[in-house]
């Protein structure tokens, strides 16, 4: 079973006359992109929370907000820094006056600066932070059963790519005996047009076609084809199939794929090869989205 990287989980709970919201998304990435909002209450718990992601998570680029609305977590009094107000003020009124602007204002735009008042928030009670990990980790359900449904869509859509290519296999096979034939006559013609019918050497000739079918026989590559498919197959089955494992199968694939194409001789068979390449692409394109 695969799981696409992306996806979304939302959980929430009323907790002391507030209420907690834990929402994750994810979209996908090579690696773990983690962007953790938190309230400034819960920073000392951003360690934790973090290590949990990337065990949870794994791989993506995730954002993960825990919001409080109207909770019991609320600001203390403010305290106002009356050093850095007096600083501020001055500078501000010196570049006034130079500037020649009106300089009524400055003491609301001062408050407003940096650090000029502070506020304490309280700290959360451990009763409180039980609470709010029971519903993150649910939230990280929810988000794992969006992922598992996500993926099995395109586990769908990536065996559907896997049985077209062997269907465009067993039509190749349908074209392959006839190119020794064609071949034999194509080149019986060039000698006799080169040449003239009775100084065509046919042992040279039957030597030449033993070259031929040596040199443009695709029997070992149609059977690894089957074989790397089958195992493609069988790996997204697995329990602990993933995107990287598929895409280094996905690789071998289209080292065949190629192999058949460059012996292929025969514009029939090139045209079945670009329309194995065209779906192989498409897979590939749907395993950067597979965790």
């Amino acid at each position: 079973m695969i799981k696409s990287m992306t996806g979304y989980g939302v959980a929430s709970t009323d907790i002391a006359g507030g209420k907690y919201t834990v929402e994750i998304k994810s979209l996908n990435s090579k690696f773990l992109e983690l962007n953790l909002k938190l309230p400034k209450a819960y920073s000392e718990k951003e360690f934790f929370l973090r290590n949990e992601c990337n065990r949870l998570i794994e791989r993506g680029k995730a954002t993960v907000s825990i919001i409080n609305e109207n909770s019991s977590v609320e600001a203390k009094s403010g305290a106002i820094n009356h050093e850095l107000l007096k600083f501020y003020y001055k500078e501000l009124k010196q570049t006034a006056t130079a500037l020649g602007e009106d300089s009524s204002n400055l003491l609301s735009l001062t408050l407003g600066l940096p650090e000029v008042i502070k506020f304490d928030e309280a700290a959360i009670s451990e009763e409180e932070w039980k609470s709010v990990l029971d519903v993150f980790y649910q939230a990280i359900q929810n988000f794992q059963n969006f992922r598992e449904t996500e993926g099995k869509e395109l586990e769908k859509d990536l065996i559907l790519r896997i049985q077209n290519i062997l269907a465009y296999l067993e039509e190749i096979e349908v074209h392959e005996p006839k190119r020794v034939p064609v071949f034999r006559e194509r080149l019986d013609n060039y000698l006799k047009d080169a040449v003239g019918k009775e100084m065509v050497d046919y042992n040279r000739l039957e030597q030449e076609l033993i070259y031929f079918v040596d040199k443009f026989d695709i029997t070992e590559e149609k059977v690894r084809l089957r074989t790397h498919c089958s195992y493609f197959i069988q790996t997204l089955e697995q329990k602990d199939a993933s995107g990287k494992k598929l895409g280094f199968i996905s690789q071998e694939i289209g080292r065949e794929v190629n192999t058949m194409g460059s012996k292929a001789n025969d514009a029939n068979i090139q045209k079945l090869v670009v329309g194995m390449k065209e779906e192989l692409e498409k897979i590939k394109e749907q395993l950067l989205n597979v965790l």
